[in-house]
């Protein structure tokens, strides 16, 4: 087995860690999952790391797990960013054309997005990605793709994704005691969006909702462009942590109750049904109401998507998304969660499961793969999105707005006393 086309993805989530390695065999489209790994994080809280040993710790027995599967190891992979420190500035890039005969050229595409990123970061920031949005030849507006177009002057209207350099930094110091060199760096938000969402619902209209342990992220797409992101501080944990508050038990019956007997939708459930503790934990006693339960989440959730739909009505598009909304994370699976999104949202709404892999897909098929199946699917795919959505990846780490699957040498020598 070449080794050559070895791509591996590693998402750092509040509750749990997952790494996925896929293989891309010459001839085949889509990549093939041969590695696997899961294990529950420790160090991190709201997506923001809060003790690097730990969540090294963390990725080492993930990484294992997904090798020993994938029969080899791994030295390098593309890693998750998010929490909310998360921020977003709009930009612009001016430059002259370089070639002669004025055509646009892949490098007059990268350099006025080089010059989009040239904005005053606070001390503590650090860009991630810059996202064209649109880009202007001359006197011709609303321009997708400008490469192989006749001008003088080149613009690009671009979107500047940073944060906090702590973050940047304490990842790289993880992955570097991991023993895992970072091939680049990509926003959770993002890479969940290019496993779930296909061409079409970007074109129409859609948003895609990332329900995790301890955040809830979208993106909202139009036209094929990456309209709005966002990073909010509320997930699925906090539904547990207020089930533990209301049946005054522990967060960890809390958490199987939530999984085993959970709803969205406290109206389905009837109110004699119960849930007797005794059978979740020996050490418990007594029985809840499971309606009352479902009370519990359905309060939690509807603040959760109604918090995402101040969102919609900032951008105006507040109900008027023709693709609806997608639902991913380990809280889509909550049983009549769209549903309750449906009616808070006003949108239709679908639960979305990662596409566009062969090998063990079972593995993968899950809304709580969607971030790990989309770091594998960005280096593997994202190339060709680029030229037909404008969008350009940055890397803090190598430097430089291309060379998204480069494996970046000795990049954690800036993290090193």
């Amino acid at each position: 087995m070449s080794k050559d086309f070895i791509i591996a993805g590693i998402d750092i989530g509040t509750s749990n860690t997952r790494t996925v390695i896929a293989q891309q065999i010459k001839g085949e489209e889509n990549p093939r999952v041969i590695g696997v790994g899961v294990v529950p994080s420790v160090g991190i809280r709201r997506g923001v790391i809060t003790n690097v040993d730990d969540i090294a710790k963390t990725v080492i027995e993930a990484v294992e797990s997904a090798e020993r599967m994938a029969g080899f190891p791994i030295k390098s992979a593309i890693f998750n960013i998010g929490g909310c420190d998360i921020e977003f500035a709009n930009s612009k890039g001016v430059i002259a054309i370089g070639r002669a005969d004025g055509e646009v050229s892949d490098d007059d595409i990268n350099r006025v997005i080089a010059e989009s990123q040239m904005i005053q970061l606070p001390m503590n920031k650090e860009i991630v990605h810059v996202i064209a949005k649109k880009y202007r030849l001359d006197d011709q507006d609303n321009i997708k793709d400008p490469s192989g177009m006749k001008g003088v002057r080149l613009e690009v209207d671009a979107l500047v994704i940073e944060s906090s350099s702590a973050q940047v930094k304490n990842i790289g110091k993880a992955a570097f005691q991991a023993g895992v060199e970072i091939n680049d760096l990509v926003l959770e938000p993002l890479a969940a969006a290019v496993s779930v969402l296909t061409k079409k619902q970007k074109e129409l209209g859609v948003v895609m909702i990332n329900i995790g342990g301890g955040t809830t992220s979208l993106a909202v797409y139009e036209e094929g462009e990456l309209l709005h992101t966002a990073i909010l501080p509320l997930g699925g944990g906090h539904v547990t942590n207020d089930i533990a508050i209301g049946l005054r038990t522990s967060v960890e019956v809390a958490e199987q109750i939530k999984l085993e007997y959970g709803s969205a939708m406290a109206g389905d459930i009837d109110k004699k049904d119960g849930i007797d503790l005794s059978l979740i934990d020996s050490r418990e006693e007594g029985v809840v109401s499971r309606h009352h339960v479902a009370e519990i989440i359905e309060a939690r959730l509807e603040e959760i998507f109604s918090l995402v739909q101040k969102e919609l009505k900032l951008i105006g598009k507040a109900g008027l998304l023709p693709a609806g909304g997608v639902l991913v994370g380990g809280g889509a699976k909550m049983t009549h969660i769209n549903e309750l999104a449906k009616d808070v949202l006003g949108l239709p709404i679908q639960v979305g499961f990662p596409v566009g892999f062969g090998g063990i897909l079972d593995k993968v098929d899950d809304p709580s793969f969607a971030t790990a199946s989309g770091l594998v699917l960005w280096a593997g795919q994202h190339q060709l999105e680029e030229k037909r959505e404008g969008m350009k990846p940055f890397n803090p780490f190598a430097g430089k707005t291309d060379g998204m699957v480069d494996v970046v040498k000795n990049v954690f020598k800036r993290f090193l006393p």
